[in-house]
């Protein structure tokens, strides 16, 4: 299985200093994801942010932390079933727009 394909959705990544003076030996969406990180985000976040499948979010992120683009911080199990950020994910799924463009 590729790095990163079995991270949690609410998985915060954050660009390492290193990523961010190394953009330009990215392309696509790997360099959006780095740019963006510079500020942590949840991969549900980036999906929806660069309009990308969360699956491909994740597998990307897993390959960007193996090149040390990025740091991951993965949830706890403990927090990940927190009744808070059950919602946050739920009202982030809610503002994914659908495919007639509406959120």
């Amino acid at each position: 299985m590729a790095p990163g394909a079995e991270l949690p959705m609410e998985t915060q990544v954050v660009a390492t200093t290193e990523g961010l003076h190394q953009l330009g030996a990215l392309a696509f969406e790997r360099r959006a994801i780095v740019e963006a990180c510079g500020t942590p985000q949840s991969l549900a976040e980036l999906a929806v942010r660069l309009g990308l499948h969360l699956n491909v979010v994740r597998v990307l992120a897993g390959d960007l932390r193996a090149g040390r683009f990025l740091t991951v911080h993965e949830p706890r199990a403990a927090i990940s079933t927190d009744v808070d950020v059950l919602r946050r994910v739920i009202n982030g799924l809610r503002a994914i727009p659908t495919a007639a463009g509406r959120a």
